[in-house]
């Protein structure tokens, strides 16, 4: 068992009250992790630390916090199997997913470190007579980042760097589900040699978080907030950072559908929907959760998709190399088991899939899925696709609009220039052409829209979340005034 305290200004310390709260491992039921339980106290104490170490970290030069990005990005990855191990334990994924997490994390500390040198401006013309006029962006002040725990080193250094690499500093409130994890991250930015402050982690109770995410956002030292997880929970935090107006990067839940057209590589299209959906689970935000197949071909897609969902082994991760591990626990297993039998009982068929064992969802295949079904608009964050059938182009776009969620889709097409122009009609933030939904590199803007939030991490988008654009003016020559 892993115990974790708080850190707070680069020291491990108790929760001011000495709680703590215990992380269970979903498969063995045994005590994964012991993280402190933050008081209200606690969370003023760490964006206190923040506040205080952000006069000097503004005033570092781009090359020294590039340096120390890219050292945090060395400790990162020497510290893999500390990684691994924790992540395993704690949310019983795929030694395969965790790793993935560990090599996209360390891209994304690269990348930030990138960024450092990169925050720019621009010279305005000015209609005044001897009037330089610049916009330049500069750090807001302490960034608040809460980071969930399906992809918790991906997604909890994601929350932290480029706000860092911009010259804020930051809070990463760590998800109850995976402290441990989380906690590792601070523990990187430490021995990367960050000055004390720079990033803090804060740890709390299941019962405590709405509390604790409430004062983080009302203390006037907190800038800019972003969030990654459901939904529901983004509205809410949405709302809180509006009341205090407060600029919220919302990246929330999805129900990604891929298109495949009836020229499609059918081979290459099994093979891209089975990784986008089963990997770690389904619990991934671009998450496969539709496939939307031309009438004209689906038969022959079904059968193919099912041969391959039947292949992959669903167990115990520790057991050896299984390519389907543990959801979150069994409450979210009992949850997309109802969700199939739902689907089943009016009228979907089962290509694929078989009995749950404990918090294990095999992987799953429904064709005939229909709007009457749960299964249709909910989404699953479970190792289960839909098979959609679309009487052709038109109707196909019409499925995979019809859902709240606008993350990311895929459309899968011999025909490019067809395949563009069905990609432009498609309403989410991203979209891949013949390739899987399951896709982000540390460079490129990330985000989504409708119930899928707002906002873009990633790159230069990044910057612009995390800095406030500022005008200067600087007069060279007397004005004349009209008074």
């Amino acid at each position: 068992m892993l115990h974790i305290n708080l850190l707070i200004g680069n020291q491990d310390l108790a929760a001011s009250d000495a709680r703590f709260f215990d992380r269970i491992n979903p498969l063995s039921g045994e005590i994964a992790t012991r993280a402190a339980a933050a008081s209200l106290s606690d969370v003023d104490s760490a964006i206190a630390s923040a506040w205080s170490a952000f006069p000097g970290w503004l005033s570092t030069s781009p090359s020294e916090r590039r340096m120390l990005l890219n050292k945090a990005a060395d400790v990162l990855e020497g510290m893999q199997d500390r990684f691994v191990h924790q992540m395993m334990k704690e949310i019983g994924t795929t030694k395969a997913w965790s790793i993935l997490n560990v090599n996209l994390a360390v891209c994304m500390l690269r990348e930030a470190a990138s960024l450092s040198t990169q925050i720019g401006g621009e010279v305005i013309p000015s209609d005044v007579p001897g009037c330089l006029a610049m916009a330049v962006r500069q750090p807001a002040g302490v960034c608040l980042g809460i980071a969930p725990w399906n992809a918790p080193i991906i997604l909890g250094v994601r929350a932290v760097a480029a706000p860092v690499a911009c010259g804020n500093t930051a809070i990463l409130k760590a998800s109850e589900l995976s402290p441990g994890t989380h906690q590792l991250i601070g523990e990187v930015f430490r021995k990367a040699g960050f000055p004390p402050g720079v990033v803090n982690v804060i740890t709390n109770a299941p019962a405590d978080a709405a509390a604790v995410v409430e004062r983080a956002i009302a203390n006037p030292a907190v800038r800019r907030v972003n969030f990654t997880g459901s939904t529901r929970v983004g509205r809410i935090i949405g709302e809180l950072a509006g009341r205090h107006l407060k600029p919220a990067l919302l990246e929330l839940g999805g129900k990604a559908a891929v298109i495949v057209l009836d020229d499609a590589d059918l081979d290459a299209a099994v093979d891209a929907v089975a990784f986008g959906a089963f990997i770690n689970q389904g619990q991934v935000c671009m998450s496969t959760e539709r496939v939307i197949v031309d009438d004209k071909i689906a038969d022959h897609f079904t059968e193919k998709l099912g041969v391959k969902a039947a292949s992959l082994v669903a167990g115990d991760p520790r057991s050896g190399d299984v390519s389907i591990g543990s959801l979150i626990d069994e409450a979210a297993a009992l949850r997309v088991d109802d969700l199939i039998n739902d689907a089943l009982s009016k009228g979907a068929v089962r290509v694929a899939g078989g009995e749950r064992v404990g918090s294990v969802v095999p992987a799953t295949v429904l064709d005939w899925v229909a709007p009457e079904m749960q299964l249709y608009s909910e989404e699953s964050f479970g190792p289960v696709v839909s098979l959609i059938r679309a009487q052709g182009t038109e109707d196909a776009i019409r499925l995979a609009n019809d859902t709240e969620y606008g993350l990311v889709c895929a459309v899968f097409g011999r025909d490019i220039g067809r395949v563009l122009s069905v990609s432009k009609r498609i309403q989410t933030g991203i979209c891949h052409i013949n390739g899987p939904t399951v896709h982000d590199e540390a460079r490129m803007p990330f985000g989504g829209v409708k119930a899928s939030g707002f906002g873009r991490f990633g790159g230069q988008a990044g910057i612009a979340e995390f800095t406030d654009l500022r005008l200067t003016t600087i007069r060279t020559e007397t004005p004349h005034y009209p008074f």
